[in-house]
């Protein structure tokens, strides 16, 4: 791997994180989503400090986020991981570095669980997870249908030791 530097994302980062996004929409087990988000509606469903982008030769490669999962207090520690790599980058480790920052990051910040839900045909996103030290929760059967399609999600979480 060339020189890969984990940093906090930035505003001006935001249309190459769109793209990378954009390029997770188009392979059709990323996300049920199929329009990629305004910067403002992206930045809105996001944590404001727990986003970090990888970039390597002045590029960004691939990002991870945090959204809360409730507004309520009591859920505050709980938060739903993104992690996106640009096409031509995975496979590199990146996602494993961008996690280790994320995990580490995110318990200062007093988050005590971490989750996912993943497509179950993203089976490399699932071992990646679970190299991380998520555990598989459950799987939603049929939970969306994505271009008429229906598909199941596997849900795994990452507990700190409290």
């Amino acid at each position: 791997m060339d020189k890969l530097i984990i940093r906090k994302m930035e505003t001006s980062d935001l249309n190459e994180v769109l793209k990378i996004y954009k390029g997770g929409i188009e392979t059709g087990m990323a996300t049920f989503e199929t329009i990629v988000p305004s910067s403002q509606v992206w930045d809105e469903r996001h944590h404001v400090t727990l986003r970090f982008v990888a970039e390597e030769h002045n590029r960004v490669v691939g990002w991870i986020a945090i959204s809360p999962v409730s507004t309520r207090t009591v859920y505050s520690g709980v938060g739903e991981v993104s992690v996106y790599i640009s096409s031509d980058s995975k496979g590199k480790g990146i996602a494993t570095e961008l996690f280790k920052v994320l995990i580490e990051e995110s318990e200062k910040e007093g988050f005590w669980t971490l989750q996912s839900s993943i497509f179950a045909i993203n089976t490399s996103s699932i071992q990646l997870h679970k190299k991380m030290g998520f555990r598989i929760v459950g799987t939603r059967e049929k939970i969306a249908q994505l271009h008429g399609k229906w598909h199941d999600t596997v849900i795994m979480e990452k507990r700190k030791v409290l």
